[in-house]
């Protein structure tokens, strides 16, 4: 009777988000699990080989600076991906269908063919780098030990229930994140802070290569968040 009753209940899988560090992404922050913040800046790049040796040695002196002028540690993502240009693709077919001059249309549909090929050819990668900026509320120098030792516990859970202390942690953590991107800036480099939408679709992304390409994250206002 036992092993019937066994076999006839289904057994819950638990939910793959308890596995993840993520506790939630809100006001363009991610918060992780123990209670610590997250911003995400997204980072152009240099072609370091093709700059002249004094402007080597100034990248180089520059970036020394900013990392000497830091007092938190810093995250540095380098993240390949296949190129997608279906939508390029899309919109060529579009404009050719639309072009009453038939010479012209012939020229679009050559290229998009060619374009096509050369895809075919090889898998062509495209590649972004972020610079993730962390802020621990356990590790603020300005408070007590005892505060801090406390905070350590109860972050989590400060977070989510307290806005005001919640408020204060965003506020260090975009001081930090402003930091960061003038420190950037100073080697010539763009750094731009990923928004609440950017940063869904980067971790949905980062954590489904392969199904982003058939499914697409649906916008901020539709997705439904069920809580564990």
């Amino acid at each position: 009777m036992p092993k019937r009753e066994l076999a006839g209940k289904k057994k819950s899988l638990p939910s793959t988000t308890r596995y993840l560090d993520i506790g939630e992404i809100r006001d363009d922050a991610v918060v992780l699990r123990d209670g610590t913040l997250r911003a995400v800046l997204m980072c152009s790049s240099i072609n370091f080989s093709l700059k002249s040796d004094d402007e080597q040695k100034a990248i180089v002196q520059g970036y020394v600076s900013f990392l000497n002028s830091l007092e938190f540690p810093l995250q540095i993502v380098a993240q390949s991906r296949k190129l997608n240009i279906d939508g390029y693709l899309a919109n060529l077919n579009n404009i050719a269908k639309q072009q009453t001059n038939e010479l012209l249309r012939v020229q679009i549909n050559d290229y998009t063919a060619y374009i096509k090929e050369l895809i075919s050819l090889g898998d062509i990668m495209t590649k972004r780098f972020y610079v993730v900026v962390p802020y621990n509320p356990g590790s603020d120098k300005r408070r007590s030990f005892w505060e801090r030792f406390v905070s350590i516990f109860s972050a989590a859970k400060a977070v989510r229930l307290s806005r005001d202390k919640f408020n204060k942690y965003l506020e260090s953590l975009e001081r930090r994140a402003g930091q960061v991107e003038s420190g950037l800036a100073s080697m010539g480099l763009t750094a731009v802070r990923l928004d609440t939408q950017s940063l869904i679709e980067l971790y949905y992304t980062s954590y489904n290569p392969e199904l982003r390409e058939t499914e697409k994250l649906a916008g901020m206002d539709e997705i439904q968040v069920e809580a564990d």
